[in-house]
C-alpha cells in the first residue's frame, strides 16, 4: 500500500487564517512602488516598439539579481526579520519592478513588426540574464555573509 507523504506538517507563517490581509497589503504596496520604479526606468531610457528592449532586459536582470541577494540576506543575516519584509520587498517591490509579461509582450510586438532577430534575441537573452542575475545575487550575498553568520545546521 502506498503511504502518503506528510508534506504539510508545518505551515508557513503567512498561511495561517487571519494574516492574509496584511500580506496582500504588503505585496500591493511593494508592487506599486516596484512598478513605479520600472516605469521610471522606462522614462529614463525609452525603447521604441521596433527597437531592442534593452531597458526591460536590464530591469529584469537587475531585479532578479536583487531577488537572489535579498532572499539569501534574509535567510542568513535577518532570519528573524518581520514576516512582511519578504512579501513587501520580494514578491511586492521586485515582483512589480521586474516585468516578464511586458517582456513577452515586447517579444510578440517585435515578431509582429517583422524583427525576428530582435525578438529571438530578447526572448533568449532575457531568460539567460534573469537566471544569471538571480544566481549571481544569491552567490554574492552568500559569499559576503558566510564568514560573519556561517551556515546553520551544517548547510
Amino acid at each position: 500500500m502506498h503511504q502518503k507523504m506528510a508534506l504539510h506538517t508545518r505551515t508557513h507563517p503567512d498561511h495561517h487564517p487571519g494574516v492574509q490581509r496584511s500580506v496582500v497589503a504588503a505585496v500591493a504596496v511593494g508592487g506599486a512602488a516596484g512598478a513605479a520604479a520600472r516605469y521610471g526606468a522606462e522614462l529614463l531610457r525609452p525603447t521604441g516598439q521596433t527597437d531592442f528592449p534593452w531597458t526591460i532586459l536590464l530591469v529584469n536582470a537587475v531585479g532578479c539579481f536583487l531577488m537572489g541577494a535579498l532572499m539569501v540576506t534574509l535567510k542568513l543575516r535577518f532570519p528573524s526579520a518581520p514576516r512582511l519584509v519578504s512579501p513587501l520587498l520580494g514578491t511586492g517591490f521586485l515582483g512589480g519592478f521586474t516585468s516578464f509579461s511586458h517582456y513577452t509582450d515586447g517579444v510578440r510586438q517585435l515578431f509582429e513588426a517583422d524583427r525576428p532577430s530582435y525578438a529571438t534575441g530578447s526572448l533568449l537573452l532575457t531568460v539567460v540574464a534573469a537566471l544569471a542575475g538571480v544566481t549571481a545575487g544569491a552567490l554574492l550575498a552568500h559569499a559576503a555573509l558566510r564568514g560573519r553568520y556561517g551556515a546553520r545546521d551544517g548547510a
